[in-house]
Parts: structure tokens; C-alpha cells; sequence
């Protein structure tokens, strides 16, 4: 077996059930997640008619470049979106569908990354683990950069040596961020493109996010965005993922996308042609109908809007957190050590959070994870409703 293998850790999720396991929650309260940022809101009803619809597609064995109809609805969303020049990012040239952003960051790196030593993949931490074992599998080492509140939790880019850039293929961003919600704004998106020209480094951003906003004049930039305003039009060094997990509540769809540089597109689907990962044809009609629909994603925006609001009011007077630019995640401190708060919180109330070390890494003895949990306010307003006014008394009995 690939010896890498070895260097893979624990799932966050892996971790979670052994914390809970050592303790038994109390029968009578009903068990609320707030842990897996799985969204719990309906499904559009008129992407599911499509899928029915078209469920004698299964029949038809599906290409791994996908429906040009489907990468049609998505550059399109992208010009739409992220206000790209008209003409500059094409269904032919620049954009492929993918079974989930998951698969396809995984995916992307194994082909990207050239195999030598000292290959280094940047990463924030806390970051979303694919990143990290992405890089091991691909034969490079992640390069962490913590992500601290007196940052915005937005990774400091100027704190990166210059050897670690000179050694960099590919830098990982997330944005909004998982789990802070932390937006990178335009003018850092522009600096890091300038950076990749000098270093020759690929940027990998995961916007998967970036519909889950909650100022509808102010819309989380995005990396193609910033290729836009500073017309770089052939997207050179730069790929995005989207996903309709969370923009439309479809996470059991596996669908999303990779779109950028040609030239990556294009070896990546050489990849992907022999990796086998197509999107099935009913999911690909589906997912048109869900890329040429936004009135569903505004009222999504405003039902985690109420959430948020009514959870915060609930919250803030016993936890300290910063409102999230975007994403639907809670980054609150704990008064006590994380995996003690997210156990005896179980323990006494019967609602599970994530601790935010199993989110993040130790590098020089510092965890941006430490004291502090990632809370998806993904289930219902009532059922998060709930779960804070549990939380406030777990917290104001310790």
C-alpha cells in the first residue's frame, strides 16, 4: 500500500464520535448536530422534479467533461456572479463539472503537484482536512498559516518566508472560510495573484461558501473576480470550486465545479477521463435548472439570516464570537478547554458541536483551534433556537 497513507489522520467527524463515546447524553432532550455542516433546509422542489424527471437517464453512460448545456449554465452563473468580462470564461475552455468539490480538490492536486523534493502546498489552519491529505497523497508537504482573530482570520501572507513561496505549487484558499466565515477581500486576492507571477504557484480557492452571505449588496469576492478586475482574462494560475451542497441544499447531489486557467482545465480533464469521475446525466440536468435559479439562494440567505440573529441575541451575553461575513458557521471561544466544553455540553445537553483543534493543526505550539468550536447552524431556526438556549445554560452553569 502507499505508504502515505500512514500520514493520514483521523477524520474531525472520527475524533467527535470518540469524544461523545466516553459519555452518555441525557434521554430525555432530543439530540440536536450542530457539528457536520450538512444543510438540513429544503431541497428546491424544481430541482428534484428534474431529477425524477429524467431518471431514465441512468441509462446513458454520462461523459467526464459533462453536458455542454450544464457547462454552459455554469459560466454564465460565473459572468453573472463575479461580474467576469463577457466572452473570457468559456463552457469549452474553462470549466468542468465535478462530483462534489471534495472529489475534485482531492482530484486537482494529485494531478497538479510535481513530485520533488521540498514540494510544499500552502494551507490556512484551521482548514478543511481534504486540503492536507490531498497534499500527502499528491507527495507534498502542507505548509500551514494560522488563521488568528487579530487577523480577521484571514492568514497573513506577508509572515510567509520567502523560501516557503520559491517551494509552493499550490496554495490552498477558503473563502468565506471554514470554520471562521472570514471573507478575503479583492485587494488581497490581487496581491496573491501578483505573488503566483513571482513564485509560479498555483491558487486553488474554495468558495464553496460564497453564496451564504448576508449583506445582498455586498456578495463575498471572489478569485475569478479579481482575475476580472485586474484583466488577467486567460485566469492564468488561478482554478475556483462551487458547489450546490450548500448555495442550493443539494448536498446529497454531488455537484459542483472546478472552472479557471484553460491549460489546467485541460490537463485536468486528462486526469479526470482516466480517474473515472463523471456526473451522472439526470444530476447534470438537475443542476442546470439550480445554476439558472437564484431566487431560491436569496431566500436561503434570509432564512440563515433569522438564524443567525436570533442565535447571536441568544449567545452573545455568555460567548465571545465575531458575526460571520458569510458561511453558516459559529466560531465561538470556550470558557474551557474545547473538547471539555464540546463533551460535558453533550453530556448535559445532548447538543454536539465540533472542537476546533480537530479542525486545525499544532505548529509551534500554537493550535488557532484551541478554546474555541465550530457550531453549523444548519438545522432548523427552531431546532438552533433550541440548541442555543441549552448552550447558555451550559455555559452559565460551568
Amino acid at each position: 500500500m502507499n505508504p502515505d497513507l500512514n500520514r493520514l489522520q483521523p477524520y474531525p467527524f472520527e475524533k467527535l464520535t470518540a469524544l461523545k463515546a466516553q459519555v452518555t447524553a441525557p434521554e430525555d432532550l432530543q439530540h440536536i448536530p450542530l457539528s457536520i455542516g450538512e444543510p438540513r433546509h429544503p431541497a428546491p422542489q424544481f430541482v428534484l422534479d428534474c431529477l425524477t424527471s429524467n431518471i431514465h437517464r441512468i441509462s446513458n453512460y454520462p461523459t467526464t467533461q459533462g453536458l455542454p448545456e450544464l457547462r454552459e449554465a455554469i459560466a454564465n452563473w460565473c459572468q453573472r456572479r463575479f461580474k467576469l468580462n463577457e466572452n473570457t470564461l468559456t463552457a469549452a475552455d474553462h470549466v468542468l463539472p465535478v462530483n462534489g468539490t471534495r472529489e475534485a480538490i482531492f482530484a486537482f492536486t494529485q494531478a497538479l503537484i510535481e513530485r520533488k523534493p521540498g514540494a510544499l502546498i500552502a494551507s490556512p489552519n484551521p482548514f478543511y482536512q481534504i486540503y492536507e491529505g490531498a497534499a500527502y497523497l499528491a507527495g507534498a508537504e502542507p505548509y500551514f498559516m494560522p488563521c488568528r482573530a487579530e487577523n480577521g482570520f484571514i492568514p497573513d501572507f506577508d509572515a510567509v518566508p520567502e523560501d516557503v513561496w520559491h517551494n509552493t505549487q499550490l496554495l490552498f484558499l477558503c473563502s468565506p472560510g471554514n470554520p471562521t466565515g472570514a471573507v478575503i477581500g479583492m485587494d488581497v486576492l490581487k496581491k496573491l495573484i501578483a505573488l503566483s507571477d513571482q513564485y509560479d504557484f498555483v491558487i486553488a480557492s474554495d468558495e464553496c461558501y460564497s453564496e451564504i452571505y448576508f449583506d445582498e449588496q455586498n456578495p463575498p469576492a471572489g478569485l475569478l473576480q479579481a482575475c476580472a478586475e485586474l484583466g488577467r482574462d486567460d485566469y492564468k494560475n488561478c482554478v475556483v470550486f462551487h458547489s450546490l451542497s450548500k448555495r442550493s441544499n443539494l448536498p446529497g447531489l454531488r455537484s459542483g465545479f472546478i472552472a479557471g486557467e484553460a491549460e489546467l482545465m485541460q490537463k485536468f480533464l486528462l486526469y479526470r477521463t482516466y480517474h473515472g469521475c463523471s456526473m451522472p446525466v439526470q444530476h447534470q440536468l438537475a443542476s442546470i435548472e439550480a445554476w439558472n435559479d437564484e431566487e431560491h439562494t436569496i431566500a436561503n440567505r434570509v432564512v440563515y439570516a433569522e438564524k443567525f440573529a436570533r442565535v447571536g441575541e441568544i449567545l452573545s451575553p455568555v460567548l465571545n464570537f465575531q458575526q460571520p461575513e458569510a458561511s453558516f458557521y459559529l466560531w465561538p471561544e470556550t470558557p474551557i478547554q474545547e473538547e471539555a466544553f464540546a463533551q460535558q455540553l453533550f453530556a448535559q445537553q445532548n447538543v454536539t458541536v465540533l472542537p476546533g483543534s480537530y479542525l486545525s493543526r499544532t505548529i509551534d505550539g500554537e493550535n488557532p483551534g484551541r478554546n474555541r468550536v465550530r457550531m453549523a447552524l444548519v438545522a432548523t431556526l427552531d431546532e438552533c433556537v433550541e440548541a442555543a438556549q441549552r448552550i447558555r445554560t451550559f455555559v452559565e452553569s460551568l
